[in-house]
Parts: C-alpha cells; sequence; structure tokens
C-alpha cells in the first residue's frame, strides 16, 4: 500500500521533507505539490514527478491525494491544516501549527469533531536517537527523580532577513518547550514562565534582543533554565542536561571524529539544524507515514501545538511586563490523552 501525499510548501524544509517521502520512506510517493512561488513548485514538481497545483486547497480536495503535508509560511498553517481535517485528510504540520494559541484551539475543535486524530506535527527532536536515550535515562529511574534541566538553542546566525525578538522564541524554544515534555512526561505542565534579557551580543541587529533566557517551572517543581542565542557564530549547537537527586545525564552531541591538529584537539559542530538532525527527520517522516496505513496517529498532537503556543506567549509577556507569567493550559481534552 503506498501513500499518495501533497505537499503544500516547497521551500528549504518542504524540499527535504519530498526528498526523504520519496526516497528514505517505506511505501510513500509525493504526487502533488504547491507553494506561493509558483517558479520553485514547477522545478520541484519537474524534479519529482509531481503535478503542480496553483492552489492549494484544490491539492487537498484532490482524489488522488491520500495525505497532506504543510511545510508552506507559518501564518498559513492553521487554514491549510483546517482544510486538510475538513477534508478528513492525515496531515502533517511543520511546527509551529498555528500563529496562536486561541488558533491551535480552533484546529484542535475541527479534528475532535472526525472523531479520530488526523493531525501529526512536526516536533521531530522527539525522533533523535540522543533524546530517546536522555528519555530512557529518566524513565528507568537511573536518574532519580528530575530536579532541574538545563537547556541551551544556538545558531550560527539567525535564519531569515526577517527574523524578529519573537521568532526566537516561537520558532527556536518551541522545540525546547516540546522535546521537555517529552523528556519529563506530558502529564507534569509548565505552571510559570520568566523570561529575562541580558546584554545585546554585538552582532545581533539593533532591533533584535538577543540572547535571552527562560525559566520554566512544573506542576511537580522542575525547574528549568532555556537559552536562545540566535547569533552565536561557531554553529548550531543544541544541548541539554538533566539533573536529578541520583544522577545527571547530557545529551550526547552527534557522531564525531577528533582531530588533533596545530596543538589542539577537537571536532566539527554542525552549521545547521538540517545538519544535526538529518536522521531524526527520517525517523519522522517513517514513523508518520506508518501511523497513516495503521491509521492511528502516535505522532506530537494538536494538543501539543498548543501547549508551546501558549508557553511561547507567556514567555513574550513576561518580556514586555518584566514579571513571572502564570501559564494556564486549562484541562487537555480526553480525546489528546495518550
Amino acid at each position: 500500500m503506498s501513500i499518495n501525499i501533497g505537499v503544500i510548501g516547497t521551500g528549504g524544509i518542504g524540499q527535504g521533507h519530498i526528498e526523504r517521502l520519496n526516497n528514505q520512506t517505506a511505501d510513500a510517493k509525493v504526487v502533488a505539490v504547491n507553494d506561493i512561488n509558483k517558479e520553485t513548485a514547477a522545478i520541484v514538481g519537474e524534479k519529482y514527478g509531481a503535478k503542480v497545483y496553483d492552489n492549494p486547497h484544490v491539492l487537498i480536495d484532490a482524489p488522488d491525494v491520500d495525505a497532506i503535508l504543510v511545510a508552506s509560511w507559518d501564518p498559513t498553517h492553521e487554514e491549510f491544516c483546517t482544510a486538510a481535517i475538513r477534508a478528513g485528510k492525515p496531515v502533517f504540520c511543520e511546527k509551529p501549527l498555528a500563529d496562536t494559541s486561541e488558533g491551535c484551539k480552533r484546529i484542535m475543535q475541527e479534528e475532535m469533531k472526525t472523531g479520530k486524530r488526523l493531525l501529526f506535527l512536526g516536533f521531530m527532536r522527539r525522533y533523535d536517537a540522543g533524546y530517546r536515550e536522555l528519555r530512557y535515562a529518566i524513565e528507568s529511574g537511573r536518574l532519580g527523580n528530575p530536579l532541574i534541566l538545563h537547556c541551551k538553542h544556538r545558531n550560527m546566525h539567525p535564519s531569515g532577513a526577517a527574523h524578529t525578538t519573537d521568532m526566537s522564541v516561537t520558532g527556536s524554544l518551541v522545540h525546547e518547550f516540546d522535546v521537555i515534555r517529552y523528556l519529563i512526561g506530558e502529564d507534569d505542565p509548565y505552571i510559570s514562565a520568566q523570561l529575562v534579557c541580558p546584554r545585546r551580543a554585538k552582532y545581533a541587529d539593533e532591533d533584535l534582543i538577543d540572547p535571552q533566557l527562560i525559566y520554566l517551572e512544573t506542576k511537580s517543581g522542575i525547574r528549568i533554565n532555556l537559552e536562545t542565542f540566535v547569533n552565536c557564530h561557531y554553529g548550531y549547537d543544541v544541548q541539554c542536561e538533566v539533573v536529578g537527586d541520583e544522577a545527571s545525564a547530557s545529551l550526547p552531541d552527534p557522531s564525531h571524529i577528533q582531530v588533533r591538529e596545530a596543538g589542539t584537539i577537537g571536532f566539527e559542530i554542525k552549521p545547521s539544524w538540517q545538519d544535526r538532525f538529518p536522521e531524526a527527520y527520517v525517523v519522522e517522516m517513517n514513523e508518520w507515514v506508518s501511523d497513516i496505513k495503521s491509521g492511528i496517529v502516535t505522532g506530537p498532537s494538536a494538543w501539543d501545538g498548543y501547549v508551546t503556543a501558549k508557553v511561547a506567549e507567556c514567555c513574550i509577556e513576561s518580556r514586555e511586563t518584566k514579571q513571572i507569567v502564570p501559564i494556564d493550559l486549562g484541562e487537555c481534552p480526553a480525546f489528546y490523552k495518550k
């Protein structure tokens, strides 16, 4: 059984997913593409033998398209995910799910009307071998009770000329907000957020606050400190340490060789997220297609998208008000409880 997939958004992340689906995922084929940039869509369509649609909604409704992958401009995610859900088709959405937590709620409401999960959200760190190893160390009890998490998310430079202060939280740290819940257990919700700003890095644009520090607390009392720094200049560097009352464990760096040269010893730090997480994306795509075939969606949900959006909004409010902001997520609908 081969799954015919339509992709909306043929930019960098969209093209990466198309390549993985066609060449690294069993029983999947991209048969349709759409992008606001028609020239790019045409090039990608020709390369992969996919039909090019000028209208994304026509693509979604096409009878020969079994499932939809949304990798378009972030503000369009809610529209296209909602359309796919209303069409009754499985949909993979790159993060963020929507621009606001209220937008995520609207998607949840549409999905719950169908009576089954259709949406799989692209938080690919859950599929990284290092994070899975770290989760196992926590679940096994080897660390004891988690007490503190130290997390860092550093980029060599901002991705795109339009990068804003808020995007460091809504575009980068949302990965941290999600993967921390994956590590410590999703039944231990965040209850407060604080964002503080040190002095601006010299390479940051005048209108960009960078770096930023975030402090989160969970219901059980776990304390989490997060750093986002999008102008670190030395590479793409993601770190996580879990401190427990029995032991601590740190996320391993990707596989590498050590080089002794000119009086130094070291290894390469990857330049971008594409280079840091290639295997995780492949595992993610294979699990999504496997879920489609089984009819049971197991990946990150619309509720997970809502949680990260809500936490991001509270962090931004904290930066603006210089206050610790309570996080009121409300009750998770039974529909989304695992």
